[in-house]
C-alpha cells in the first residue's frame, strides 16, 4: 500500500516509516519539522517540506499522487505543560490542522482512509482501571482537549461525507527502532525512559515526581508500548479501515494492559545498565493522576494486535542502544 505520513520525522512517527517499509509498503512523509527531524528520514523516502494547515499545499500532495491508501497523523503538539501555557499552539496545530485534513480528505480523497494518533490524555483522570474505549472523557489539559476535539471532527465527517477515520489512543509510547539509528530526542524532554537513561549515562540522579500516590509503591504507574509495536498497530488499522463501511469512525487504544510504577522502571533500566541508579523525589506535577494503562481487549479483537517488543527489557535496551549511538539526539554527527 500506498501511505501519506503527516509527522512523519517525529518519533513516532518516523518508526511508523520504518516498520511500514520493512512491511513492503510506500510512504510519502509530510512534515513541516518544527518538532520532527530531517535526520530521520530514510534515504529515498520523499518529504513534502509544508504545514499541515497550509490547505494548498496538502491538496497539491494529493493532485501529485492520488493513489494513497492510507494517510496517517502523527503531527500533533504533545505537551501539556506547554498545552496549558500556550493553548493557541495546541487548538491551531492539533485541532485546527486535522480539520483542514478533513476536509482535504473529504474533497479530494474520499475513498483514502485517516489513522489518527490520539492519547489516554481525553479521559483525565480515569474513574477506574484499566481504561476502556467507553469510559467518561474528561481531559484536564487543553493537550488532551485538543485531541479529544479532533476525534469529536473525525466522527462527524464520516457520519456527513462517509470518511472512515479511526482515532488510536497510545499509553506510554517508549524504546526505539531495533537498529539503534533513530529514537526519542525531544525538546524539553519529558518521558521518563530516555530520561532515566540520558541522566543515568551522564552519571546524574533523576527526580521522581510524586511520592504519595494511592499506588504500590506511592509513585506513578503507566502503561509502556514499544514504539515499533504501535507502527505495527497503525498498519493494521488502515486494513481494518480499508475492509469496513463507508462513514466507518471508531477508537480503539494501544497499550499492553498493565502498568509500571515510576520505580519499576528505575530498577527495570539499572538490571538493564548493570548498576543501581540514583534517584531522588521531587513535588507532583500538577494534573498527573496516580494510574493510566490500557484495557486493549477491542485492539487484540478487531485489529489482531498483540505486542511483540514491549516487554521492559526489549523497551530500555533499545531505547539504551539509541542514547549510547546519538547521545545528544539528532545533533550527533553520525
Amino acid at each position: 500500500m500506498r501511505f501519506l505520513v503527516i509527522g512523519g520525522a517525529g518519533y513516532i512517527g518516523s518508526h511508523f516509516v520504518r516498520e511500514a517499509l520493512r512491511q513492503g509498503h510506500s510512504c510519502d512523509i509530510y512534515d513541516n519539522l518544527s518538532r520532527g527531524h530531517r535526520q530521520s528520514i530514510p534515504e529515498g523516502v520523499r518529504l513534502i517540506e509544508a504545514d499541515l494547515l497550509d490547505q494548498e499545499r496538502l491538496q497539491a500532495a494529493f493532485a501529485e499522487q492520488p493513489s494513497y491508501d492510507a494517510v496517517f497523523h502523527f503531527a500533533a503538539f504533545a505537551l501539556v505543560g506547554e498545552s496549558v501555557a500556550q493553548p493557541d499552539l495546541y487548538y491551531r496545530n492539533n485541532t485546527e490542522g486535522v480539520r483542514v485534513l478533513l476536509d482535504v480528505l473529504r474533497d479530494r480523497a474520499p475513498e483514502t482512509v485517516l489513522v489518527f494518533s490520539s492519547t489516554c490524555a481525553v479521559f483525565g483522570e480515569p474513574e477506574k482501571l484499566p481504561i476502556a474505549e467507553g469510559d467518561r472523557k474528561q481531559p484536564i489539559s487543553p493537550y488532551g482537549r485538543s485531541k479529544l476535539m479532533a476525534e469529536w471532527m473525525m466522527e462527524d465527517y464520516a457520519r456527513a461525507y462517509g470518511l472512515k477515520t479511526l482515532a488510536l489512543r497510545y499509553f506510554n509510547a517508549c524504546g526505539a527502532d531495533a537498529s539503534g539509528d533513530i529514537g526519542e530526542d525531544h525538546e524539553p524532554e519529558t518521558h521518563l525512559i530516555p530520561n532515566v537513561l540520558r541522566l543515568s549515562l551522564a552519571g546524574k540522579p533523576l527526580t521522581i515526581f510524586g511520592r504519595d500516590f494511592t499506588t504500590k509503591d506511592g509513585t506513578c504507574v503507566r502503561d509502556y508500548i514499544h514504539v515499533t509495536d504501535l507502527a505495527d498497530a497503525h498498519i493494521r488499522a488502515a486494513n481494518y479501515l480499508i475492509a469496513a463501511p463507508k462513514g466507518t469512525f471508531d477508537a480503539i487504544h494501544l497499550g499492553t494492559g498493565e502498568g509500571y510504577s515510576n520505580l519499576d522502571i528505575v530498577k527495570a533500566a539499572g538490571d538493564v545498565l548493570g548498576r543501581s541508579l540514583p534517584y531522588t523525589f521531587g513535588e507532583r506535577r500538577a494534573g498527573d493522576p496516580p494510574g493510566l494503562y490500557a484495557d486493549n481487549r477491542k485492539a487484540k479483537s478487531l485489529l489482531g494486535f498483540q505486542t511483540r517488543y514491549s516487554d521492559l527489557s526489549t523497551i530500555l535496551k533499545s531505547a539504551l542502544a539509541w542514547h549510547k549511538h546519538r547521545p545528544d539526539g539528532y545533533r550527533t554527527q553520525r
